[in-house]
């Protein structure tokens, strides 16, 4: 059965909607996503009934939205953005007969387990397709740190499991890093992940880094000083740049460890950002570097998912698993 369904993608920064048909649990089309700024608007709904203006045809009645936070409780609050949505209210203040609300690296779960091997590109590991069956870690640097596991088992079913593991405690490697984690204990006393490999992440490093070294720095907002690291104008915000993949494979290993999987997916948007990087960068060396698992680490295929839109393809899927 084919229908058209309203998609969302809520994150710290953004919030992307799109229209997506789907025919039973298959995505078939995504619309071109319109994007607004989430400080331009005062709420979820407000920023809902800008879309709906937008929108060319009937004002959707099916909506999907991914979350980037938790999606358990009465009131859902994101973690990057003072946005509330209320699940037992949705459906009669956004006008809508059928509602799914799923986490934003749920989503992407979603997505990964449907997306073709052409929507991926090899980061390290062996190359080819991705294990028929076992455990997917996903990773995804953005506005916060992303985390999600997809269990594939052999009769083709994909179970999402949604984390918040990109808020568990950030471990240096290095004396180097044994010295940024005191100074930014200083700041936050406890120093998740998401402090380090996120895109705030390379403000905090720069910054400690520019202390270590005695150096003033110049303040600056994160797409600035992420323009000056990738263009290299700046040698201190490239010195950051390098410290940045270090610590994003050293956790994206960790989290495959933790999860027993035997493939890891990199998303979101920051990590598509930096696809051409990786190659160059410390992140290979660093995933593998597990000790007496080294050799296990070296058998897990690391790709970058390269849909243009996993969090709304993702929100589709949950949807149509949702109301088959």
């Amino acid at each position: 059965m084919s229908r058209t369904i309203a998609v969302a993608d809520i994150g710290g920064t953004h919030a992307r909607f799109a229209i997506a048909e789907l025919d039973g649990t298959h995505v078939t089309s995504l619309s071109d996503p319109v994007t607004l700024g989430t400080n331009d608007h005062a709420s979820f709904q407000t920023a809902w009934r800008h879309f709906c203006e937008l929108n060319p045809g009937p004002e959707p009645k099916d909506l999907s939205i991914a979350f980037a936070g938790p999606v358990d409780g009465e009131v859902l609050k994101l973690t990057n953005n003072p946005w509330v949505i209320r699940p037992a209210l949705a459906q009669e203040k956004l006008g809508v007969d059928n509602f799914t609300i799923v986490n934003d690296f749920a989503a992407i779960g979603h997505a990964v387990g449907e997306l073709g091997d052409e929507d991926f590109l090899h980061v390290t590991g062996p190359e080819g397709p991705f294990p028929r069956h076992g455990v997917t870690s996903i990773v995804g640097p953005g506005t916060g740190l992303g985390v999600a596991q997809v269990l594939k088992t052999p009769d083709g079913h994909n179970h999402v499991i949604a984390t918040e593991g990109g808020h568990i405690d950030w471990a240096p490697l290095d004396s180097l890093e044994d010295r940024i984690l005191q100074r930014l204990r200083k700041r936050y006393v406890r120093v998740s992940i998401e402090r380090i490999a996120c895109g705030s992440g390379l403000v905090n490093i720069y910054e400690a880094l520019g202390a270590i070294e005695g150096k003033a720095v110049r303040e600056v907002d994160d797409i600035e000083l992420w323009t000056m690291a990738m263009e290299g104008t700046d040698a201190l915000a490239a010195a950051a740049l390098d410290r940045f993949f270090l610590s994003l494979g050293a956790v994206a290993g960790d989290l495959a460890l933790a999860h027993g999987a035997n493939a890891v997916v990199l998303a979101g948007g920051l990590g598509y950002r930096l696809r051409e990087r990786f190659e160059r960068s410390g992140f290979a060396g660093r995933f593998i570097a597990k000790g007496r698992f080294e050799r296990r680490m070296q058998n897990i295929p690391v790709k970058l998912v390269t849909h243009p839109q996993p969090g709304l393809y993702g929100a589709a899927v949950a949807f149509a698993k949702e109301h088959p």
